[in-house]
């Protein structure tokens, strides 16, 4: 059993540790361009934060690109997710810990919270366990409430390997081309009812499925 214990903390040091180191060799490598990044830039002369969406299984170019751009994220309770938050926190995320399942309720409020004070929101709506490409609450609810607008990114991965996981997660070759596409923002009404909330979340999905297709048709 100690031997086990042991075992267990030794990895778990050496993902947080080395995954960092990689993720960070990788993304520095990376050739991105932002398509509309007028519109971020507009928005930060504002001072105005906002709440980022983007797929959960695309979300390594997004999270490298906000960092240190003082930014809340929320990111699930498991092994993986301690390693992407161990990663997060050293790009300066203020990171909250929970799903849908777990702590969801109170992370939410929290995000409400930190949107409220100031602080960017990114979210993988998707996420954290799927269906993929189906978006959840979170997001839309995090911008109704708080009266920042919402802004989805799409992201174009030239040359990638892609798991087999539940999000087809895609990790962008060394030195390769990723594509990003910001847009326009979204602001919620306040005084949408439970259906149509539900309603312009099903209709918000389909326009980050048609930012996601449009993106990889003209790339």
């Amino acid at each position: 059993m100690l031997f086990r214990n042991l075992k267990k903390s030794s990895l778990n040091f050496i993902g947080k540790h080395f995954a960092s180191i990689l993720v960070n060799m990788l993304c520095g490598s990376l050739k991105i361009t932002e398509h509309n990044k007028e519109i971020i830039e507009s928005l930060d002369e504002k001072n105005q934060n906002y709440v980022l969406a983007f797929w959960h299984g695309k979300m390594i170019a997004p999270w490298y690109l906000f960092r240190n751009t003082n930014s809340s994220a929320i990111i699930s309770i498991s092994k993986d997710g301690s390693i992407l938050a161990s990663i997060l926190e050293k790009w300066n995320y203020d990171v909250q810990r929970g799903s849908s399942n777990k702590g969801g309720k109170e992370v939410l409020e929290s995000l409400i919270l930190s949107a409220q004070n100031g602080k960017n929101v990114l979210i993988t709506p998707d996420g954290p366990k799927g269906p993929i490409y189906k978006m959840k609450a979170g997001a839309v609810i995090t911008a109704k409430k708080s009266g920042v607008p919402i802004i989805f990114t799409s992201v174009f991965n030239k040359k990638k390997l892609v798991l087999k996981s539940w999000d087809k997660f895609e990790i962008p070759y060394f030195f390769s081309e990723v594509k990003i596409k910001y847009s326009e923002p979204y602001y919620i009404d306040k005084n949408l009812s439970y259906d149509e909330t539900d309603k312009m979340i099903n209709t918000l999905e389909n326009v980050l499925i048609d930012l996601e297709n449009d993106l990889e048709k003209n790339c």
